[in-house]
């Protein structure tokens, strides 16, 4: 008999094969990751294996919203819902479940950064990345994992309500802009989503203008930002516009979505509907859109507990897949679209951390915004301040103490801080001495609120106009410098969504004010606070005139810093600026804002008469001196362009070809110039503009400095739009290289060939 405990033969064998066995088996968790959790499967196999595993309901819940800014995740399988905030410039303020009031948060303020124009205006890419990275930061921290922007429409028509939010006129300095800003956010994993998609190119009727355009205009002006977007910054997101084309609302255009953006370009992420684009089930499943937004004014209607479920693409689309008039394999598409934003967002371990209203981020606005201040104007040398000579300065004009963070849309913000001009240049005025004094001038938008967001600004008012500008033109007699700012503001018919403004003249009757001071101080600098250009009857009467666009949170110090020359200007405007409206392509062929179909309001047709001649390009075809040249902005120095060379008299089209020139800081400052390259086509089988800009690159340069500046072009600078080939064309022959600091300012020239 054995002792208890001690194996015999028998049992060691059976424990031995046992053991062996168990060698030879894969090791096996006890609980064991499933595929779409395991970071270290592919994104795709996750993405078909959490597909698998989602119930139609998970599925359709997924696609459409269940807030005003939320869609639901699939909890029961880890999923969070999915956060997106308006906030091309800053994060919007939070707002209820169910309606646009405020939500009462005490953590959701912001740094406001510069509107994009402004951005535009710095012609320089690292701006645009930190600026990304910056609001990338602030939406981590607010627990966004969308920004709804950036807009990159087209700046068609100076009354355009939105142009203050996009990035000028022209199509090769969008789509360089727009790629850094897009790749600094989603590093941090935040996505963005480019709107609107496309040719949302004004705000009046813009539920209901069709556009009429030409392939050529479609794909060389109003098409590469988001062809640059998709395919070089790889956008997880993208918004489709309000307004129609081939007489189909773009946010479910089977052209726009499918043919192109889906299938030419093979866009592999989200198409969002922009809140109410959306008009009806059929369009929404065939026709491109994955995630509906914003159908109805709130969730509460209906007279049931979640109306969210009658969304186009909720209980319609589910009952129509049950009922055998949709298919699963649809629905699969989008649910796997959706899904591989949540791998890029939500469920990315490896994204950023978050910050808020830190102070990196008041130094990018800040920064951003002195780069994109343009000095337009600056006769005798009246800028920068001497504040050494200097003993008294008159601030004139609203736009000096109003807020401009709070109004105008969606990009309608609720700031941390927010620096006015006044503010701003009175602080650094005092700093050096100097006596500050305001006058008010003129009366504009005193309402100061935006959603349940207000500025807390009395701007009530109970002198007459007359009497404002009799107080203002007084005091300017007994000051060394008069600085006014003025220009639009975010109120309806200004610079807005909803609303494109209704002239092209400075409103409240601002011109006559800066006239009348201009007759009694001869050191007047106007300087006008926009998105856009307007009309400016004294602008040979002004010494001075900067472009001071809307900054955000830190406009006042950085207005004051290039007023002083603490920062040497070196912004060049993203648009022309002209004399009249009729300077102006639609305007001046009467196809703003278009024709209302049969005589019913329900489809206004605008025709893109002037084709691909928008902006610098129309005005060289027919002639016209603008006020201000697209890429003009002055410096408190100066600089000298000389020797341009060429890398070859001859390229193929698969060659490259540089464009070298040399610059000097010929003056007494340290600043920035931004060498700007356009091509002409002096021989072409098809109509093409003098010039486009094909190349820019902003140097800095100390006094006396020079240094070597290249250019690098390729085929697509030569290329056109081949509408019958349907493809991109460049024809051998002449072309010519255009080198200076302006459109309007071109000195260098060399000719090379395509062979």
């Amino acid at each position: 008999m054995m002792s208890a405990g001690v194996p015999n033969y028998f049992q060691m064998k059976k424990l031995s094969l046992l053991f062996l066995s168990l060698l030879a088996m894969p090791m096996v968790t006890r609980a064991q990751t499933p595929v779409y959790l395991d970071d270290t499967k592919p994104v795709e196999q996750r993405i078909e294996d959490a597909l698998s595993r989602m119930t139609l309901r998970e599925k359709i819940n997924v696609i459409h919203a269940q807030s005003k800014f939320s869609s639901a995740g699939v909890k029961r399988l880890g999923f969070p819902d999915f956060w997106a905030s308006d906030g091309p410039h800053g994060v919007r303020p939070d707002v209820l479940w169910d309606e646009w009031e405020q939500a009462g948060q005490t953590n959701d303020s912001c740094v406001a950064f510069p509107a994009l124009t402004c951005l535009a205006a710095t012609f320089n890419p690292d701006m645009s990345r930190l600026y990304g990275q910056s609001l990338g930061e602030e939406a981590l921290y607010r627990g966004k994992s969308m920004i709804l922007g950036p807009g990159i429409n087209i700046y068609r028509t100076p009354l355009g309500g939105r142009n203050f939010e996009y990035m000028g006129e022209d199509p090769f300095l969008t789509s360089t802009m727009v790629v850094p800003y897009i790749t600094a956010m989603q590093a941090k994993g935040v996505a963005a989503c480019v709107k609107h998609f496309a040719l949302n190119n004004d705000e009046e009727y813009r539920n209901n203008v069709n556009a009429i355009v030409s392939d050529r205009a479609l794909y060389e002006i109003y098409f590469p930002g988001f062809h640059a977007a998709v395919k070089d910054a790889k956008a997880m997101a993208v918004m489709g516009g309000y307004n129609l084309y081939k007489s189909q609302h773009n946010c479910t255009n089977k052209y726009l979505l499918n043919d192109i953006l889906k299938g030419e370009w093979q866009f592999d992420g989200v198409v969002v509907s922009d809140w109410g684009g959306v008009h009806n089930t059929d369009d929404a499943v065939l026709n491109g859109v994955d995630m509906e937004f914003g159908s109805w004014t709130d969730g509460l209607n209906w007279g049931v507990s979640n109306a969210y479920d009658n969304y186009y693409m909720a209980d319609p689309y589910m009952k129509g897949i049950i009922d055998g008039k949709y298919t699963m394999e649809g629905l699969n598409d989008k649910v796997r679209r959706v899904l591989r934003l949540f791998y890029r967002t939500t469920m990315n371990r490896n994204k950023g951390v978050g910050f808020l209203c830190s102070d990196e981020h008041y130094y990018a606005a800040k920064r951003i915004g002195e780069e994109g201040i343009v000095l337009l104007k600056n006769d005798r040398h009246v800028l920068p301040i001497d504040t050494k000579r200097t003993r008294r300065v008159l601030i004139v004009g609203e736009n000096a103490i109003k807020m401009m963070t709070v109004g105008g849309g969606s990009s309608s913000l609720k700031v941390q801080r927010e620096v006015t001009p006044f503010d701003g240049l009175k602080a650094r005025l005092e700093k050096d001495g100097v006596e500050v004094r305001y006058q008010r001038g003129y009366v504009g938008d005193v309402t100061g609120e935006f959603n349940g967001v207000t500025t807390g600004q009395d701007l009530t008012e109970s002198r007459s106009a007359e009497q404002l500008i009799a107080d203002a033109v007084e005091a300017a007699k007994t000051v060394d410098y008069v600085v006014f700012f003025g220009g639009l503001n975010k109120a309806e018919y200004q610079d807005s969504e909803g609303h494109d403004r209704k002239d092209f003249d400075l409103p409240y009757g601002q011109n006559s004010v800066v006239e009348a001071l201009a007759e009694v101080n001869r050191n007047i600098v106007y300087v006008n606070i926009s998105g856009n250009a307007a009309h400016l009857s004294f602008v040979k009467k002004v010494p001075a005139i900067i472009q001071g666009w809307f900054i955000g949170s830190q406009a006042g110090e950085a207005l004051a810093s290039v007023l002083c020359g603490d920062a040497n200007p070196s912004g060049k405007l993203p648009m022309t600026w002209n004399n009249r409206l009729t300077d102006y392509a639609p305007h001046a062929l009467g196809t703003y804002p278009g024709t209302w179909r049969d005589g019913k309001k329900e489809i206004i047709d605008q025709e893109y008469s002037e084709g691909i001649y928008v902006g610098y390009r129309w005005n060289d075809l027919k002639k016209i001196k603008p006020v201000f040249a697209f890429g003009h902005g002055l410096s408190y120095t100066t600089f000298r362009l000389s020797d341009l060379r060429l890398s070859a008299k001859e390229m193929t089209a698969d060659e490259t070809l540089t464009a070298t020139v040399t610059i000097i800081n010929t003056g007494q400052r340290a600043g920035a110039e931004v060498v700007q390259l356009y091509i002409n086509d002096a021989k072409a089988s098809v109509d093409r503009p003098y010039k486009e800009l094909k190349g820019f690159q902003k140097v800095y340069l100390q006094p006396g400095e020079s240094r070597d500046v290249t250019i690098t072009i390729d085929r697509r600078a030569l290329s056109f739009f081949d509408e019958a080939a349907h493809d991109w064309k460049a024809e051998p022959g002449v072309f010519t290289a255009l080198v200076g600091n302006a459109s309007d300012n071109l000195p260098l020239k060399a000719k090379f060939t395509l062979k």
